[in-house]
Parts: structure tokens; sequence; C-alpha cells
């Protein structure tokens, strides 16, 4: 699924030729607007390839823990969760010329505590790696929310997605502050989606001896 993910990425990036079926390229990648629209991720499966363009947030556990205070505290958030994506990663920084530096995922479970938080102001989507807990994949379930697979390990590959980069919040944190991404075509796979179907526990099944 890696491989075939990052193969992708020539496929769909700016300036490449696609033609579309019902939302989806010739090549069976699936465009995703951000931030989402109405319930438009509830078709989406655990295993679709798709192509994510538009504006996303960043955030590592430190903001999470941070946004779910201000939950909590009753205070104004920095940023409206509405319909929004999320990607677990801290954007290294730009070399001149480009827009951002290295920006590959990082382990989504440090994010887990304060997801379901999130999730119930409106977060619709998030980008990360590796497993979620229960809790989080049942708060997903009822608020109809989808999380993507980006590719550990192609964190230069994934930068060349992002157009414009603006930190808008926790700017203390550096590198792990909330950054708003503009990206265009940016890969990634659907491993748990709206209904709780999980591609860490099918797909194994598929090659498990019986």
């Amino acid at each position: 699924q890696a491989c075939r993910l990052l193969s992708t990425f020539a496929a769909t990036r700016p300036g490449m030729p696609k033609k579309s079926f019902d939302g989806r390229t010739r090549m069976g990648i699936i465009n995703i607007r951000a931030p989402a629209v109405s319930d438009e991720l509830s078709s989406l499966r655990a295993g679709d390839i798709v192509a994510i363009s538009g504006y996303i947030y960043t955030g590592r556990d430190a903001a999470h823990k941070r946004l779910v205070e201000c939950i909590e505290s009753g205070k104004e958030r920095p940023v409206d969760l509405k319909g929004q994506f999320i990607y677990h990663v801290g954007p290294a920084p730009a070399k001149p010329g480009y827009a951002s530096g290295s920006a590959g995922p990082t382990t989504s479970y440090r994010m887990d505590p304060y997801t379901p938080a999130l999730l119930e102001k409106g977060l619709k989507a998030m980008i990360g790696k590796g497993f979620r807990s229960a809790a989080v994949i049942e708060s997903m379930k009822k608020h109809g929310a989808v999380f993507f697979g980006a590719t550990g390990g192609a964190a230069a590959l994934i930068a060349r997605s992002i157009t414009k980069v603006e930190i808008v919040a926790y700017e203390d944190l550096g590198t792990e502050a909330i950054h708003k991404l503009y990206v265009e075509n940016f890969p990634a796979i659907v491993i748990i989606d709206s209904q709780g179907n999980n591609l860490y526990e099918s797909e194994p099944l598929k090659y498990r001896k019986s």
C-alpha cells in the first residue's frame, strides 16, 4: 500500500493532467478538498487512495494539549475546527525557494488522549501514521471523521505538495506550533473510515495463513 501511495504523487502533482470520474482520477485516486464540506468524507472507505488539496492545519501533542485546555476552560480556540483536517507533523524549516521543509508524519497515538474532544468540536479528518485507540475510533464513528495515513520516510517528497505555510498559533512551540498549510494533491490513504473500518486490521487478515 505504501508503494502504491507514493506512486500517486507523480500522477497527481500540480500541473499534471488528470481526468475525474465521480471525483476519481483515471488511476482511481479520489480528489478531496480541505476543509471538508458537509458529509463528503462519509463515502470514503479504508484503503481508498486520495489526493488532498486545500487548507489543512498541523498539530502534534503539545498543540493538541493546548487546544483541549482551551475547550475545557471555555476559552476561545485559535482555530475553528469545524470541517478541518489536522496533519500530525512538525514541518522542518524551508530551504530557499521552497514553501516547506521535510514534512513527514509523526506517530498519531500521541494525540489520542486529546482527539475525542477535538472531534466533538467538528474536526473531520486527521493525517498521520500508526494505530489509533478504541476510544478515538468510536469517536470518529460518532462524528463521521476519517484518519488518513501519510507515508513515513517520505517527508521530502510529501513537502513538495505543500505550497504555502504560515504559523497561526502557539509560535513558542517552534516546529510544533500550529501551522496552516495549503496543499496541492497531497497523497494519502484512508486508514480508518467514518464507519470504523480499519486498514491495519483488514489487510493482515488477507495474508494470514490458516
